[in-house]
């Protein structure tokens, strides 16, 4: 099971450290979502960071600056006609715009799947029928092959769960940056996510 992980939206003294640590255990790709910086603080940022790093950066924000300074790709908010380029993940919120995604990007970040830890109240819908949920990924091996990835409310302890509705990989925010040791906590979602991943390649 994959593991992505979301920036915090705004300054965290631990980040930089935090991301580190994490490419160092395993992490694929680092999704920054940073709303509400310009695009030049944005950029200095990432240009604060180490070269290698950035080719595992993902934008949410300040697409341009995914060519300029060589980012792994971009993410597209679940709004709006698909760019459809290859290296665009995409979030969906409803079956409809899952639905429409599937096969048009590498991967969507699909949720609320259990209740926000950073927003309260948000979480999904009270009449959500996951039973049906689960037939679509159980059938979704679509053209392109289109992973599937949970947010919301994602914990060590629930990644079985996911596993069992068939996603292919979480999308993490609110417990590691909650955390008072993000990388801890990330070590932590790594294990159960890679036991996960070894019981699905053995089954």
């Amino acid at each position: 099971m994959k593991v992505i992980v979301i920036s915090p939206e705004g300054h965290d003294p631990r980040e930089s450290a935090a991301l580190g640590a994490f490419l160092e255990l395993g992490l694929g790709s680092y999704h920054v979502r940073k709303p509400t910086w310009l695009k030049e603080e944005l950029e200095a940022w990432i240009l604060g960071l180490p070269v290698a790093w950035r080719r595992r950066l993902v934008l949410h924000q300040h697409h341009d600056l995914v060519a300029s300074l060589g980012l792994l790709g971009i993410h597209e908010k679940d709004a709006g006609p698909s760019k459809r380029v290859s290296t665009a993940s995409r979030s969906c919120h409803d079956m409809d715009s899952l639905l429409s995604a599937l096969g048009k990007h590498p991967y969507v970040i699909f949720g609320p799947v259990f209740p926000s830890l950073t927003k309260p109240g948000y979480g999904p819908e009270p009449d959500y029928s996951w039973a049906d949920f689960k037939k679509v990924l159980a059938s979704k091996r679509v053209p392109g092959g289109t992973l599937v990835h949970a947010i919301g409310g994602i914990t060590a302890e629930v990644l079985p769960h996911c596993a069992d509705l068939g996603f292919d990989g979480v999308a993490v925010l609110g417990s590691l940056w909650t955390s008072a040791d993000p990388v801890a906590s990330y070590a932590e979602l790594r294990a159960v996510a890679d036991k996960l991943e070894a019981r699905s390649c053995a089954a």
